[in-house]
């Protein structure tokens, strides 16, 4: 039998990069503590979340990966507790910046890095403006403990990147997130999203017949004349979608559940998806223009 033990966290994030770490780290040694094995962390958690507004000066918050002082304090953390973390960053890399997944082994090496693919641009997460589109595509890492694929956010909203990572042998699906609602005084009004937001990854659970655990972020941040309240709700979905494990909105916190692989990989093989699909009729996922009215901003 193979056991898993997943944790996802949520926290506040602040104005200095150090002291986010530190929280950050303080919650991974707690998962740990409960007997954690992969820690989910919420994206982009070195800093607050800048891409509430269109300012350029916040293009100096991305460094090197070389560089990168989150790196540095998961890597002893990993070593530390022998746990796996995937680490939400903003990277530069020449001319360019991503959106970054460092994912980091338990024992602390660099497993290897994922690029955001879906990129938003849309008011108060206007991140066209700082991340590059990713080049990495989708990838799943051999872990010490689980094959693991990690996407990021918006990438949760495409079923594509899923069931690409379902179909390279992912046995978990860990998402990093920074979503929320509008908060008082807002000068746009979209939906409460959170209910929609859980709902379409506990369908990729479902649907690929694997773990998903996602993190995000909690408290409310302003820029750009926007004011967003992170809405927390991190949670950990089955294998067959239901929410098993669930943080609320408003504390920073820890919440671990623990699996057995090989009773989901037995499940897996005698539902029969994966046997019966027909690649052969998917062609319009690749060559279907959507209708011209949901191609606008």
């Amino acid at each position: 039998m193979r056991n898993l033990s997943v944790a996802v966290t949520q926290m506040a994030c602040g104005a200095e990069r150090a002291a986010n770490i530190a929280s950050a780290a303080a919650l991974v040694a707690k998962a740990a503590a409960r007997g954690a094995q992969v820690v989910v962390l919420q994206e982009l958690f070195e800093t607050p979340y800048f891409c509430i507004e269109l300012d350029g000066k916040h293009h100096a918050e991305a460094l090197p990966l070389a560089e990168n002082p989150a790196i540095a304090a998961m890597q002893d953390l990993a070593r530390t507790h022998d746990v796996v973390i995937p680490v939400s960053i903003y990277e530069r890399d020449g001319a360019h910046r991503y959106n970054t997944l460092a994912v980091i082994d338990a024992g602390g090496d660099l497993l290897g890095t994922y690029h955001k693919s879906h990129i938003p641009d849309f008011p108060a997460y206007e991140e066209a403006y700082y991340f590059d589109p990713g080049n990495t595509g989708f990838r799943v890492w051999d872990t010490k403990y689980v094959k693991l694929g990690a996407a990021v956010c918006w990438d949760q909203w495409f079923p594509e990147a899923a069931r690409s990572m379902a179909l390279m042998g992912a046995e978990l699906l860990a998402y990093p997130t920074a979503i929320g609602r509008p908060a008082g005084g807002s000068p746009y009004d979209f939906p409460n999203s959170k209910p929609h937001w859980q709902q379409t990854m506990q369908g990729h659970a479902a649907a690929n017949m694997l773990i998903v655990a996602t993190s995000n972020r909690i408290g409310v941040e302003r820029g750009g004349g926007f004011e967003t309240q992170f809405y927390g709700g991190s949670f950990i979905a089955s294998e067959t979608g239901a929410k098993i494990a669930e943080l609320g909105e408003e504390d920073a916190g820890v919440v671990v559940q623990d699996f057995d692989l090989d009773r989901i990989a037995a499940f897996r093989k005698g539902w029969g998806i994966f046997r019966t699909r027909r690649p052969d009729l998917y062609q319009p996922l690749i060559n279907q223009q959507p209708p011209a009215q949901l191609m606008s901003r």
